[in-house]
């Protein structure tokens, strides 16, 4: 129903009837009404990662893989066979081909001969493989890697090496394109567990490959892997990846019995980026009088951590995608079958089973948590933009690692605000009984609008000042139930937290929000089902208090909408407050340029929350952002902002050592 009859026969539409009768100006209706729409858009399912027809191979444009006659050997590998007269082995035999440049190799070593053996090899894979001959497809990229592996390690050819040569990328392509070939082959028979020895049978060839782990892993933890080169990045702006050796891969994880304690915050099918490594290594004793030509070692690195590797004293750059397996793991039919952000926002009851403090990433006693902090019929998946842009920056990884807060946003914020106090204090106890770890001191929260005010709570004394809000009367006063009465404690009365030192609003509504108004508040009590508990215990504790408590008629049962009005008088407190002297805040506001549509309705604000409210004059830093509310937290500038003040924060703490 969009309009109603007037008493006159006249139709009016609602939203201009509703801002006639004095209620809210028409400009903000309209502006509520679009902003509704485009976060209702942003709760609907979203591709993050497709499926491409082919992966994604730096080989098949040099190579010719997908030409109709075939691969064919570069024109430079063409002319050293022209020049040793082996051409006409390159499609008749690939055995004879691959003997002869062995000969002439042995004879007299040269890089160039190498490389063309390890391109040729794989060529004759492909080959091999597209016949469905997987022993000899195996064969032959086992040999590629062995000789792209020479090519670029090996010291004999050090002087003739040329990093500005395309050759040697390609033989960098070569190395990775060949190890794919043979993951994929080795994980169709189930040959690619962390921690277990295989001997890989080649036709009359067998390989001894050991896989191992190089990152604070589990070797159980993993119940399979994706190629990343299978998927293309569709729902995240920005695609992070660093070129050199490797295969990057998407580690699908599991629950295992050997979990440790921080493992337990990681949300259900999290997903995880790895990168396998293969080194070329001499037999060990024990095998020397087996069939065994090579030993492999199967690495696989954590990219979070690990940037490069150390070959024979030298250092080599890891190939590394981390947003790829952030898009899988979007993809999570878990969260697209329930919408977190309504269903928190309508049914606070339902989402409680799963709010709390989530990972996805292993944790790392030495670095700093950034907290994220979503707000207002919102999730963690808002800051996905924010999350890839900063993780895909090596010197923020190298000193942070990020956290989620999931909550109901239909509760008041202060009663999200007691429930985070708690979990923190509780993920403390669980990951760092000890308090062994300095890093977790030095914790960074990053709110975004009522998120904002959630993460101001944690870092200000109470005193007694939000008490007097809701009584002249001594707190001890109050007839309650036990339960009930420790609730309204820890809402009202706390500590800041000393773990926490700096915290970064956004488009937060220090002063409300005219989106609280009337109308929105009054849909909300009809819309917002607060957890049968919360309702009741609020409803008994002013029939037992009604003088104690006269100044706070419907506080208990309040919802989020109407803690964001300007004149809740909790929100009036919580602006005067000043964090604690240890802990440094800064400011982000959203601000809609005047110009077109969207800036003739959104007023001075981001059309959420005015300049007015958002605006803060005791802060460290400040910055205004031409962006509206539901997009200014992922907005460049506020994501380099963020970078900045985590950076500055990092400087800080060094230079303090």
């Amino acid at each position: 129903m969009d309009s109603f009859t007037k008493s006159d026969g006249s139709r009016v539409g609602w939203a201009r009837a509703v801002a006639k009768s004095g209620c809210i100006p028409i400009r903000a209706v309209y502006w509520q009404l679009f902003a509704c729409a485009i976060l209702a858009c942003g709760c609907a399912s979203t591709d993050f990662a497709t499926l491409r027809e082919k992966p994604r191979n730096p080989l098949a444009g040099p190579l010719r893989l997908f030409s109709k006659h075939g691969p064919k050997p570069t024109e430079r590998t063409e002319q050293l066979l022209r020049r040793y007269d082996l051409e006409d082995f390159v499609d008749d035999d690939p055995y004879r081909l691959e003997a002869e440049l062995q000969r002439l190799i042995d004879s007299e070593p040269t890089a160039e001969k190498v490389y063309a053996l390890a391109q040729l090899s794989y060529i004759a894979g492909q080959k091999a493989e597209f016949r469905k001959r997987q022993g000899e497809a195996l064969e032959m990229y086992g040999t590629s890697i062995a000789n792209s592996y020479a090519y670029l390690v090996d010291d004999g050819f050090g002087e003739q090496r040329n990093p500005y040569d395309p050759v040697f990328r390609q033989a960098c392509d070569l190395y990775n394109s060949a190890l794919e070939r043979m993951l994929r082959i080795l994980q169709q028979q189930d040959q690619l567990s962390p921690g277990c020895r295989y001997t890989i049978k080649a036709n009359d060839r067998e390989y001894l490959m050991d896989v191992v782990l190089r990152g604070q892993w589990h070797a159980e933890e993993f119940e399979g892997f994706e190629f990343v080169s299978d998927y293309r990045v569709e729902g995240l702006k920005n695609h992070y990846r660093t070129y050199g050796l490797g295969v990057p891969l998407i580690g699908q994880r599991h629950q295992h019995a050997e979990e440790s304690p921080s493992e337990r915050y990681y949300p259900p099918g999290v997903t995880l980026p790895v990168t396998a490594l293969l080194r070329v290594e001499p037999n060990p004793q024990e095998f020397n009088e087996k069939p065994l030509l090579r030993r492999f070692v199967l690495e696989l690195y954590d990219p979070l951590v690990a940037t490069g590797i150390h070959i024979d004293g030298r250092l080599f750059p890891l190939e590394t995608d981390l947003s790829t397996p952030l898009a899988f793991f979007l993809d999570n039919p878990v969260f697209k079958q329930v919408d977190l952000a309504t269903t928190g926002l309508l049914n606070p009851e339902k989402i409680k089973k799963v709010q709390g403090l989530y990972m996805m990433e292993p944790y790392d006693s030495r670095k700093i948590p950034v907290l994220l902090v979503h707000g207002l019929w919102s999730s963690p998946m808002t800051w996905m933009e924010m999350y890839n842009d900063l993780r895909g920056l090596p010197e923020i990884r190298e000193h942070y690692q990020f956290w989620f807060y999931l909550y109901p946003t239909g509760q008041p914020f202060w009663n999200t605000a007691a429930q985070l106090r708690e979990d923190l204090v509780k993920l403390r106890e669980t990951i760092d009984p000890g308090r062994d770890s300095p890093a977790l001191d030095q914790i960074v929260l990053v709110g975004h609008s009522m998120g904002g005010l959630v993460s101001k709570m944690q870092t200000i004394p109470s005193h007694d000042d939000f008490w007097k809000v809701v009584s002249d009367e001594p707190f001890a006063q109050v007839e309650a139930g036990s339960a009930a009465h420790a609730a309204l404690q820890k809402t009202l009365f706390f500590q800041p937290n000393s773990s926490v030192r700096r915290v970064v609003t956004i488009a937060t509504p220090h002063r409300g929000s005219q989106f609280a108004n009337s109308t929105t508040r009054w849909l909300g009590r009809k819309l917002i089902a607060l957890p049968r508990k919360v309702a009741s215990a609020g409803t008994m504790l002013m029939g037992q208090n009604q003088e104690s408590l006269a100044n706070a008629e419907g506080l208990p049962a309040d919802t989020s909408i109407d803690s964001l009005a300007p004149e809740s008088p909790i929100l009036q407190v919580l602006y005067e407050c000043s964090p604690a002297p240890w802990v440094k805040h800064h400011n982000i506001v959203g601000l809609v340029p005047d110009e077109g549509f969207i800036g003739s309705v959104a007023g001075d604000g981001d059309g959420i929350v005015n300049y007015e409210s958002a605006h803060l004059e005791a802060v460290q830093s400040e910055i205004v952002v031409a962006a509206d509310h539901v997009s200014v937290h992922r907005h460049p500038l506020s994501i380099l902002e963020v970078r900045r003040i985590l950076l500055e924060h990092a400087r800080q703490l060094r230079s303090q050592y």
